[in-house]
């Protein structure tokens, strides 16, 4: 009797952080997977996720261009297999007043959180649409729930997918296609290094643990449900988001995201990459 096909899943921003862990669930579950992220450590990660049977193709491209985008659609194609599930985490972020950043590592998170995500999923979900199934986890944030004082840009871009998952889970409706909307807080992972932040409060808190996010949005995304806020505490401040003045959430933010509120000062040669794979 022949074994059941193994399903294939595409994970962005893959090589460390929620976006790993994601990949990693996608394998106990029984799906093999394409991993992209725009580093090297992106090989790592597929050698470790290539056991018990499950096929590993790893991806180092930028998302944050059309071009990058392409590649990694040319290396799903070339596995000549549909894409069951498609897991668009990859993300950047920076800190510091927008003012004071430098505007084309600004202006890269545009085009990866936004550009790239958008991009990468009209590309998967077309087909998806016209099989007639499949299921799509956008890494949205509460960020987006609030005005990015120190993180305008970023909080900004995650607004938008936030946004977008609600309006393309509608127009999606009955064409067997789900879209899942994750949303978490601050997370263990090494995003506030690379957006510059070590030394906020955010940056230096106590944050929730990757995996347990990873799964809060797997979990959401193999039950079809629109969107999850990952952990109480999270949820609690998605709630003040919705009823709280907009000049008191971003009074709010100031205060976690100012530089120099965080309990440890790091030097600046340890906040140089503003790349990162996860929000």
């Amino acid at each position: 009797m022949n074994a059941t096909p193994r399903k294939l899943a595409v994970v962005t921003g893959a090589s460390t952080g929620i976006g790993l862990e994601l990949a990693r669930l996608c394998a106990q579950h029984d799906f093999d997977l394409v991993i992209a992220a725009d580093e090297a450590l992106i090989d790592a990660a597929a050698l470790e996720l290539s056991v018990s049977g499950v096929t590993c193709t790893a991806v180092q491209c930028d998302l944050s261009t059309l071009a990058g985008v392409d590649a990694l659609v040319a290396a799903i194609e070339k596995t000549g297999r549909p894409v069951d599930a498609l897991l668009a985490n990859a993300g950047r972020g920076l800190g510091h007043a927008f003012l004071d950043q430098d505007f084309g590592a600004a202006i890269k998170v545009v085009h990866t959180n936004i550009d790239g995500t958008i991009y990468l999923i009209h590309k998967i979900a077309r087909p998806m649409r016209a099989r007639g199934q499949g299921r799509i986890l956008i890494t949205g944030s509460i960020a987006g729930l609030m005005p990015g004082t120190f993180q305008a840009v970023y909080n900004g871009s995650k607004a938008f997918l936030d946004s977008f998952s609600v309006a393309l889970s509608n127009e999606l409706q009955g064409t067997g296609v789900s879209v899942t909307c994750l949303m978490p807080g601050a997370t263990e992972t090494n995003f506030f290094e690379r957006a510059g932040m070590l030394d906020t409060k955010v940056g230096s808190d106590e944050k929730a643990n990757a995996a347990d996010v990873a799964r809060d949005g797997f979990e959401a995304m193999v039950n079809g449900e629109l969107k999850v806020v990952a952990g109480f505490g999270n949820k609690m401040r998605a709630a003040v988001s919705h009823v709280a003045p907009d000049a008191l959430l971003a009074k709010m933010h100031r205060g976690m995201a100012q530089p120099g509120t965080g309990k440890d000062k790091e030097p600046s040669s340890k906040r140089e990459r503003t790349d990162l794979p996860r929000p």
